[in-house]
């Protein structure tokens, strides 16, 4: 995967709250690719789970709205609206490399769908679809 900033790519936002590291492919209006690696030493694992660190599903699916939201190529930004049908089939380990993809499956007026995956050491570790909501 390519070394591109999500900062260029617009997304507004910033450590500690940016979990998007690398943007890969990108087709903006329509789907994107990335990566993020959560550090060990994060503090949120010194309780998600002691001796089993895993990456909390709400931040997973915070770090997919970042991609959808590089994806749907807004000059004005999004604002995540809606999560639907989110799946946690696996756990994602902080250390591993979770691949990130977004893809544009619909638009009703300022609305936009997207259907998100992200993956880690080949298992799918979250899968959705979320609605984000672009502002005026």
């Amino acid at each position: 995967m390519s070394t591109h900033d999500p900062i260029a790519f617009g997304l507004p936002h910033r450590a500690p709250f940016l979990f998007v590291d690398r943007v890969g492919a990108c087709v903006p209006g329509v789907e994107a690719a990335g990566e993020k690696t959560f550090d060990a030493d994060d503090p949120m694992f010194a309780g998600h789970f002691p001796g089993n660190p895993i990456v909390p599903g709400v931040i997973l699916t915070e770090a997919l709205a970042q991609l959808a939201g590089i994806a749907g190529a807004s000059d004005r930004g999004f604002l995540l609206s809606a999560i639907r049908a989110m799946k946690f089939p696996a756990a994602a380990k902080p250390g591993k490399p979770i691949l990130l993809r977004a893809k544009k499956t619909g638009q009703l007026g300022g609305l936009h769908q997207f259907a998100v995956t992200a993956e880690s050491d080949g298992q799918i570790v979250a899968e959705g679809q979320l609605v984000l909501n672009e502002l005026l």
